[in-house]
């Protein structure tokens, strides 16, 4: 995030010199094992906590709601998600654990990613360092700060356990897929959203925003895409996305048109709204959507992906095929409201 990023003080370096060594050509004992993981997720509580908030809500009879946010400037913006602060006109309060209490400003918040901004009235806070969670490995440890049930500062640790999940967000009419959400076994629980996920490295590499089972958690990825929105909400307090006024589904392609574009799913439209884009384009239901500038589409998340803030009011192509024939359609995208009720 150049220069909105802070940075963490130092970067957490995993060291045994300090274990009980090993006799030559036998594999470290349980102790030697337990030690290791013990000092990084310390050093990662150490290097994250101050810069973890607790939030909490205030309505017209006290405290309304709760949850996390993490500090990723030093002059005080938090990331957080937008479900934790949803609603308007609420107040909010961020606690740190050097007992600062301090009044918090809502920027911006986008419930389509689950992502939203505060700003603080102080300048002076500990700044998470942000990482990319397109680095991260299925097994490999993770550590996960918040405050659940709005116990302060709480630490726990797991393992990713899954990539690329889907998680869908919803505002007003209007539905969105997350993509490649992280799934953790790194125990969640309510107040833990808007908090912090953690690599080795003490780098924010996701923000927890739900518990979806016993043991199942899922975080938001830090990556290129959520650097954008965080950075259009700090910019603009919100983000614009393009939408040409379809919704429809993935549906396998006919075999020997998935054998001419070398792949084999596409979009089913199965509705086009009167008087969008798509419409005055002359796109039909049950047309087959295989690309957008030439770029391939095979699902609802690759649409919602290329419908960014640029092809608002550009002209685009949309590929189809219809009745086995392939054809381009031109259109201009107009920008998404969040009434919309439309896959793209």
């Amino acid at each position: 995030m150049g220069e909105t990023g802070g940075r963490v003080a130092s970067i957490l370096q995993v060291t045994t010199t300090d274990a009980r060594p090993s006799a030559p050509g036998s594999a470290p004992d349980d102790r030697e094992a337990l030690d290791a993981y013990s000092r990084v997720v310390t050093r990662v509580a150490e290097a994250l906590g101050p810069s973890v908030a607790n939030l909490r809500i205030r309505g017209r009879r006290g405290i309304a709601g709760g949850g996390s946010g993490v500090v990723i400037t030093p002059d005080g913006f938090l990331l957080t998600s937008a479900h934790v602060v949803a609603g308007t006109g609420r107040r909010v309060r961020a606690s740190f654990t050097d007992g600062s209490d301090l009044e918090a400003t809502l920027i911006g918040a986008d419930p389509l990613s689950d992502l939203a901004v505060l700003r603080t009235e102080s300048a002076r806070l500990p700044a998470a360092e942000l990482g990319d969670a397109a680095g991260l490995r299925v097994g490999q440890l993770v550590v996960a700060i918040g405050n659940p049930h709005g116990y302060a500062g709480s630490v726990t640790a797991g393992v990713v356990s899954a990539l690329g999940r889907s998680l869908p967000a919803r505002a007003g009419g209007a539905t969105r897929i997350i993509d490649d959400v992280i799934q953790t076994d790194a125990a969640l629980n309510p107040g833990n959203s808007g908090g912090a996920l953690v690599d080795g490295r003490a780098q924010v590499v996701g923000i927890n925003t739900a518990v979806a089972g016993v043991g199942l958690g899922l975080a938001v990825p830090v990556n290129a895409t959520t650097r954008r929105i965080v950075s259009a909400l700090m910019r603009d307090g919100r983000v614009r996305r393009a939408w040409i006024g379809i919704a429809g589904g993935a549906r396998p392609l006919p075999p020997r048109v998935a054998a001419a574009l070398g792949r084999d799913r596409a979009i089913e439209v199965v509705e086009v709204i009167e008087g969008s884009p798509a419409a005055r384009a002359g796109l039909h239901a049950e047309d087959l959507i295989v690309g957008v500038d030439g770029l391939p589409v095979r699902g609802v998340d690759d649409l919602q992906r290329l419908m960014t803030e640029e092809r608002i009011g550009a002209r685009c192509s949309i590929e189809v095929v219809r009745e086995g024939a392939e054809r381009t359609l031109e259109l201009v995208p107009r920008e998404l409201e969040q009434g919309r009720a439309a896959a793209g």
